[in-house]
């Protein structure tokens, strides 16, 4: 629910649209691979990454949520592997399902992938044609042309092999699985707000687990179960997200996990392990949880998958696959029959694509790990003067939300969302839960109006996704935030933001990260976020409705 390494490079040049901005730049995918950090201004196109799944032929990927790392600096210039963790997640509305961001980002793209679960040949994608077909000619004319007919075949091949990073791209792929799934196809054009296809009546749902091959077996995993959640711990540390360069990993912490995994509502049975037999290892993941959305001004019950993951050594094995459709399974049987996941490639069919922007907090720090890298011209104190903030945030009244402010929070973010065309809807128990602040996991701060105590104009909230740094002598982890919802009633979007980004710096984050979505495009530039090259794909299963533009999103997927 989904994320490279971010590399932010700092130029004197103020960013297009800022004053004074720095030039940030970041060369791997989006949060579910690790988010691509800002791009070069020097380039015309920022690189768009396989990302919140970005798996290109690869076996299990998702989003998730939906990552900031950006591209290390010894790479900027080197196309990214795709990310190896996230697959097509998808979801709930069939016995086969589709994959999902993991809140970023699935990857698995059917075209890639023959009946059997093999990749196929390049010659096997338009039927064999590919890499055979008569010998040279004598004629030096002739067999050059052959040469560059081949090559170009080949190039056209490599394409139909690799996730669509655009829509434009996905138009050519035929999408074998995804032609099977109620999900709207990628040339259709939608004006209704409704479900694909109608709700089963529980009859009709199997009853019995999906067979996984010889040798595994099925585990609804006990989270409250320390050693258990240790395992989902280490599996997802070991094999989710990391960089193409192995110099950073997403390190999920166990206390975030069970917050993620945990909200009200929550099922033990949408907690699906896949362990071995004869070791009992834990080797593959997914999730659903609970939630309720607010599609076009229409409400409706969904799960939001996330943290799909196969170990490593086992993608060979196609166990993706049928983690999702077991998951979908047990989703359906308690009469859910949409969902809600986010990728960072193209599927068919995204009803909005975001971007990932990067704020460097630390630069010093960002720049010894290569995590970001000095800009030309720049000097490393001219980078630190550049991202300088203040040491204390400036709006009176700007405190740490605490428990007797949540029904007033409440009250006004459900406000705020009204705005959006794609929103979650909270309860007071879900709003307890995602937003009362957790150290190390969830931050949330209240603007109180001094002259009338008790009233809350605004708020901002971050959660926390560190990353371990691989190879270092000295640092061991870059510590993100990730802009969860905030809202301006009062305060100006810029001096509400600059407070936030001040917030982390002395909570100790390196790199603050936020999506161009709602209002977030206000503050991003003047701040100095720099663009990331990864783009975001939010999607809904068993569900059509008109696409909309980032700044009419409304949610955001861990």
């Amino acid at each position: 629910m989904s994320d490279a390494n971010v590399n932010v490079a700092v130029a004197e040049t103020p960013a297009a649209g800022s004053a004074g901005s720095g030039e940030v730049t970041t060369n791997k995918n989006s949060k579910k691979k690790h988010q691509k950090g800002p791009a070069k201004q020097e380039d015309s196109k920022p690189a768009v990454p396989v990302t919140n799944g970005e798996l290109a032929g690869s076996e299990a990927s998702t989003e998730e949520r939906g990552a900031a790392r950006e591209g290390s600096a010894k790479s900027k210039n080197k196309k990214k592997k795709n990310k190896p963790n996230q697959t097509e997640q998808g979801p709930a509305g069939s016995s086969a399902a589709p994959a999902s961001h993991v809140n970023g980002e699935p990857n698995l793209s059917e075209v890639a992938t023959t009946a059997s679960g093999s990749q196929p040949a390049p010659g096997e994608v338009d039927g064999g044609e590919g890499m055979s077909g008569g010998g040279f000619g004598s004629n030096p004319d002739e067999m050059l042309l052959t040469v560059q007919e081949m090559l170009e075949h080949l190039k056209a091949n490599t394409r139909l092999l690799k996730p669509a990073k655009t829509p434009e791209e996905a138009l050519h792929k035929s999408y074998k699985f995804w032609s099977t799934q109620p999900v709207p196809r990628m040339d259709e054009n939608i004006l209704a707000n409704e479900p694909i296809e109608q709700d089963k009546p529980l009859s009709e749902i199997r009853q019995e687990p999906y067979a996984l091959p010889d040798g595994f077996t099925w585990d609804t995993m006990n989270l409250n179960d320390p050693l258990q959640l240790k395992e989902l711990y280490t599996l997802l540390n070991e094999n989710y997200v990391e960089d193409d360069d192995a110099m950073f990993r997403f390190d999920y912490q166990p206390e975030f996990l069970q917050w993620a995994l945990q909200p009200p509502g929550w099922k033990r049975e949408w907690h699906c392990g896949v362990r071995v037999v004869k070791s009992s290892r834990l080797v593959g993941f997914i999730s659903a949880i609970p939630g309720t959305l607010n599609v076009h001004r229409k409400e409706q019950r969904m799960v939001e998958i996330n943290f799909l993951c196969v170990h490593k050594k086992l993608r060979s094995k196609r166990l993706a696959p049928v983690l999702i459709r077991e998951i979908t399974r047990r989703v359906n049987l308690t009469g859910i029959f949409q969902a809600v996941y986010t990728a960072g490639v193209v599927l068919p069919k995204p009803v909005s694509s975001c971007r990932y922007w990067h704020r460097s907090l630390n630069p010093k720090k960002l720049i010894e790990v290569k995590f970001s890298y000095l800009s030309r011209n720049m000097t490393m104190q001219r980078t630190i003067k550049l991202y300088k903030l203040p040491d204390q945030p400036k709006t009176p009244g700007f405190r740490k939300l605490v428990e007797t402010d949540l029904k007033a929070v409440h009250k006004l973010l459900e406000s705020y969302l009204q705005r959006f065309n794609l929103t979650p809807v909270f309860d007071e128990t879900e709003m307890r839960h995602w937003f009362l602040p957790q150290n190390g996991i969830i931050d949330c701060f209240v603007v109180e109006d001094p002259a009338r105590p008790g009233t809350i104009t605004d708020m901002v909230s971050y959660y926390t996704l560190p990353s371990t740094v691989m190879h270092h002598a000295v640092h061991k982890y870059v510590k993100a935030a990730y802009s969860f919802y905030n809202v301006s009633t009062r305060t100006p979007w810029l001096e509400l933001m600059n407070d936030a980004l001040i917030s982390a710096k002395n909570l100790g984050f390196d790199v603050f990260n936020a999506l161009d979505l709602m209002d977030n495009k206000q503050f991003l530039a003047p701040l100095k976020f720099g663009i990331g090259d990864g783009n975001l794909q939010y999607y809904l299963y068993n569900w059509r409705c008109p696409s909309m533009q980032p700044e009419d999103v409304g949610l955001i997927l861990l």
